[in-house]
Formats: structure tokens, C-alpha cells, sequence
């Protein structure tokens, strides 16, 4: 594997064949425009029975721990979103679909030039 011969070239004595394993996707997404009630959320997530946490003071965006997928959100008004935990690339896709389903059908996204 590519990192294991730089590692190599590097100097760095690697026994063995090493088994790599994806443990964590970071992934990004802009929602195209699409601005997020944040503080709408934290309400619908009560409602909905969501974990949703929300600072303002300690961080700008909210945190929502998704159960299925298990993967953690930052969810930021600029309609930016960062997707942590997953394991494989369609994990994060399944996630973000739940997600931005979630938002559409409780009017928590607003659709359109800022």
C-alpha cells in the first residue's frame, strides 16, 4: 500500500504486511445556499426525540448524534454540515439523506440565495 513504502522510504522499519482497517469518514457537505435554523432544531429535536446539542456561546454549531447510521453531525446555519464516525462512503450517504430529510420535512432549511 502507498502508505506503507513511504512510511518504508521514510525510514521507519515496518515488520510484516500491515492490515489497514477505515475506522473514521470525515466528510463535508454544503447544502448549495440552503441556509439551517439551528435554534428551530434544537427545538424540533426535543419533539422529535433526537439528541441535539446546542452552545452558541462554546461552538457555532449544533451537534446531532445519529443513532442508524451511528455518525455525529455539526450542523452550522451557513447550510454547511460535517458528518464524523462512519465507517464506509455509503454510511455518510445514508446519513446525509436522514438528515437533510429530517430538516426538510420539519421547515428547518431555507432553500434559495443569502
Amino acid at each position: 500500500m502507498e502508505a506503507v513504502r513511504e512510511l518504508r522510504e521514510a525510514g521507519i522499519v515496518i515488520r510484516g504486511e500491515p492490515e489497514f482497517a477505515i475506522q473514521n469518514i470525515v466528510a463535508s457537505v454544503d447544502l448549495g445556499g440552503a441556509i439551517i435554523d439551528v435554534e428551530e432544531l434544537v427545538y424540533a429535536a426535543h419533539r422529535l426525540g433526537i439528541r441535539v446539542m446546542y452552545e452558541p456561546e462554546q461552538f457555532p454549531g449544533a451537534i446531532y448524534r445519529m443513532e442508524d447510521p451511528k455518525v455525529v453531525f455539526l450542523i452550522f446555519s451557513t447550510g454547511k454540515l460535517v458528518c464524523v464516525g462512519a465507517k464506509r462512503e455509503e454510511e455518510v450517504y445514508r446519513a446525509v439523506e436522514n438528515l437533510v430529510t429530517i430538516l426538510d420535512e420539519n421547515g428547518l432549511i431555507v432553500r434559495g440565495s443569502r
